[in-house]
C-alpha cells in the first residue's frame, strides 16, 4: 500500500473510532460569556456595561424561573429559560469528521441541540452550521426509540434513510417564544480536554435543529444540557463518569484564567472543608433544588421559612427543595421577606450608612470600598453550612459596594456570584451537591 494511502486509512480509523473516557474522567474549559475567549466578547463594551448587561440577563432568567413555577401540562414550553441567557459556554465538536460548535451550558437543560442543515429556518450563526450528511457517524433515531419516548413533546415524520423507520422529531419551545424543531439523532461528541488529549464519546443523543427561531445569538450554535433528565449529557455519559460532574468558577473574567468543568473521577470533591447537601428534582423540569434552612450573619440566624407543598411526583416532602442552584443566573435571589430580614441584620453589622444604587437595581449599597469591613454570610443548607466571604457577596458598582443579591416574590435562586471560588460537585447517584472553598484561578488557560 502506498504510504500516503496507509496514512489516510489510519487517520480515517482514528476519526471514526471514538476514544474512550479515561478512568479518571476529563476536564474542559467553561468559558464565561464576557471573557476574551468567548465569541460574545466585545472589547468596546466597558466592564461596568458588561456587568449591567449580566444583571439584566439575571433578572430575565429569574423571570423565566417564575414561569416555571406556574407551568401547566397544557403549555408547549419545554424549558422555562430563554436559550441565549446562559452565562457559560462549552466548546466541543460534533460528528466525524468533527465540526466545532459553541453551546450554552444549562444546568437545568436536558436534550442538547445544535442547528443543522438543511435549514427550514435557521437563526444567523457565525460558525459553520452542522451538516449531518457530512458526518459518517450521524444516525437518526426512530419514533419507537427510548430517547424519543423520553421527550415530553415529539412527533413522527417521514421515513429514515433506510426507507422504513419513521424519524423522531423533537419540538422545544422556550418561555420567551424562541423554539427549535428538528430530528432526534446520535453522533460523536468530542471534547477538548485540559490534558491535551481530546475525548470523543460516540452515540450521544442530541437534537439536530432544522427549524430554529427567536432570541438566539449568532455567537452560539445551540444548548448543551447538564440537568438531571435522562437525555442530558451527564445522564448519557452515565457509568463512564459515575454520574459526577463539577465546576470551579473564577472570580475575575480576564485572559489569563478560565473556569473549568470536570466529569468522572476528576469531578470528585473531597478533602478538608468539604460539605455536602442533598438535592431534589421538582415538577416537570430537572433543575437542582437545594434546601436552604437559614442564613447566618455574624451570630444571627435568619429563618428561611419558605413553605413548599408536597410533590409526590418527585418524591420530595414539604419544605424540601426551596432554592435552585443555577450557574446561569448571576445574582442570588431570595424571597422578599427573607431578603428584608437579611437587609435589616446587615444594616446592624455594617456601621456604614447605606446608599441608593443610582441605577436602581441593587437594594443595599455602601460607599465604603474596604471589603474587610463587610461580614461573610453563611448559607445553611440541609446538612451543610457554606460560608460566602464578603468578596463574593459584595461587588463593585461604580463607586459603591453592593450586595450581590435581590428579592423575589417567587422562585429563589442561588446564583453564580455566590458560587465563585468554590469547587462544586454534582453526584447524580448519591443525589447530593458538595462545596469546597477553592482558588479557582489556579485553572490557567492552556497555551
Amino acid at each position: 500500500m502506498h504510504p500516503l494511502l496507509a496514512f489516510t486509512f489510519v487517520h480515517l480509523l482514528l476519526l471514526i473510532s471514538p476514544t474512550k473516557i479515561e478512568a479518571d474522567g476529563f476536564t474542559v474549559d467553561l468559558i464565561h460569556r464576557d471573557s476574551p475567549q468567548s465569541p460574545f466578547y466585545d472589547p468596546s463594551i466597558s466592564k461596568s456595561d458588561r456587568l449591567a448587561n449580566a444583571i439584566r440577563r439575571s433578572f430575565s432568567r429569574v423571570a423565566r424561573f417564575n414561569e416555571l413555577s406556574r407551568y401547566t401540562p397544557n403549555n408547549d414550553i419545554q424549558s422555562p429559560l430563554f436559550p441565549s441567557g446562559g452565562e457559560y459556554l462549552m466548546k466541543l465538536s460534533i460528528g466525524t469528521p468533527p465540526l466545532k460548535t459553541t453551546l450554552l451550558a444549562d444546568t437545568g437543560g436536558d436534550l442538547s441541540w445544535t442547528q443543522c442543515r438543511p435549514c427550514v429556518k435557521c437563526f444567523k450563526q457565525n460558525s459553520t452550521i452542522f451538516d449531518p450528511k457530512k458526518s459518517w457517524t450521524y444516525k437518526e433515531l426512530p419514533c419507537g426509540s427510548q430517547p424519543c419516548k423520553a421527550l415530553r413533546k415529539s412527533t413522527c415524520k417521514g421515513a429514515g434513510k433506510n426507507g422504513t423507520a419513521r424519524i423522531c422529531e423533537y419540538r422545544y419551545g422556550y418561555a420567551d417564544k424562541s423554539y427549535t424543531i428538528g430530528d432526534v439523532a446520535t453522533d460523536t461528541f468530542t471534547f477538548g480536554s485540559s490534558s491535551g488529549r481530546p475525548v470523543s464519546v460516540g452515540k450521544i443523543v442530541f437534537g439536530c435543529g432544522h427549524n430554529n427561531g427567536g432570541t438566539y445569538n449568532a455567537a452560539t450554535t445551540g444548548v448543551i444540557g447538564l440537568g438531571g433528565g435522562s437525555l442530558s449529557l451527564v445522564r448519557q455519559l452515565g457509568d463512564s463518569i459515575g454520574g459526577k460532574f463539577s465546576y470551579c468558577l473564577v472570580t475575575n473574567v480576564d485572559d489569563k484564567f478560565t473556569s473549568k468543568i470536570s466529569f468522572g473521577d476528576k469531578a470528585v470533591v473531597s478533602g478538608p472543608g468539604v460539605v455536602s447537601t442533598p438535592f431534589v428534582f421538582k415538577g416537570k423540569f430537572n433543575y437542582y433544588y437545594l434546601t436552604l434552612e437559614s442564613i447566618i450573619v455574624g451570630n444571627k440566624r435568619l429563618g428561611y421559612e419558605t413553605k413548599m407543598p408536597p410533590d409526590t411526583r418527585s418524591g420530595s416532602v414539604s419544605g424540601e427543595g426551596n432554592i435552585i442552584i443555577d450557574s446561569g443566573t448571576v445574582l442570588t435571589f431570595l424571597p422578599s421577606r427573607i431578603f428584608a430580614n437579611l437587609e435589616s441584620h446587615l444594616g446592624k453589622v455594617i456601621k456604614e450608612q447605606p446608599m441608593k444604587d443610582p441605577g436602581g437595581v441593587f437594594k443595599l449599597c455602601y460607599r465604603d470600598d474596604n471589603i474587610d469591613h463587610y461580614p461573610s454570610l453563611t448559607f445553611k443548607f440541609k446538612g451543610a453550612e457554606v460560608e460566602l466571604p464578603a468578596l463574593i457577596t459584595f461587588f463593585q458598582v461604580g463607586k459603591l459596594l453592593c450586595l450581590a443579591m435581590a428579592p423575589t416574590d417567587d422562585v429563589a435562586v442561588f446564583g453564580n456570584l455566590s458560587q465563585e471560588n468554590f469547587l462544586i460537585g454534582y453526584d447524580l447517584v448519591k443525589k447530593q451537591i458538595s462545596f469546597k472553598p477553592t482558588n479557582c484561578s489556579k485553572n490557567k488557560l492552556a497555551s
